[in-house]
């Protein structure tokens, strides 16, 4: 199963999501699956606006798992999940950026993280926590 996600860094700052899914309570980097037909920056631009409402400028590859990891929904299912940050979303984005907190579509939190005070920890899956590192080491 292949995976795309956005981090999306402001001042310091990255944008995480509080999101239930199949009754699991997660925070992770918005994103999500790729659908047939769809390449890496197409899925990562309409999983944005679907959780959104905002589209990523000029992402660039930070991420690609490199390591086993079953899903955590589809038992026997392997996952490979791909991160691209960037810096800048096309407009609407000011509600993001005046925002400490910001609901987003269905069942969705969005809410900003300083990236100095980021931990591992704090997301639920294994990858981002990876990538939550990285992006601690890439922008320090």
């Amino acid at each position: 199963m292949l995976r795309v996600y956005g981090l999306w860094v402001h001042k310091g700052r990255v944008l995480l999501s509080k999101e239930r899914f199949a009754g699991r309570d997660m925070v992770k980097f918005p994103g999500g699956g790729l659908e047939f037909g769809e390449g890496l920056i197409d899925g990562l631009c309409r999983e944005w606006r679907e959780e959104t409402g905002l589209s990523p400028v000029q992402p660039q590859h930070l991420y690609t798992t490199d390591f086993f990891q079953e899903s955590a929904f589809h038992p026997g299912v392997q996952l490979i999940s791909v991160y691209y940050l960037f810096e800048q979303v096309q407009e609407p984005a000011q509600a993001f950026l005046e925002s400490a907190e910001m609901k987003g579509r269905d069942k969705e939190l969005f809410f900003w993280k300083d990236i100095s005070a980021l931990q591992s920890g704090m997301l639920t899956f294994p990858i981002d926590q990876k990538v939550a590192l990285l992006l601690k080491e890439k922008m320090a």
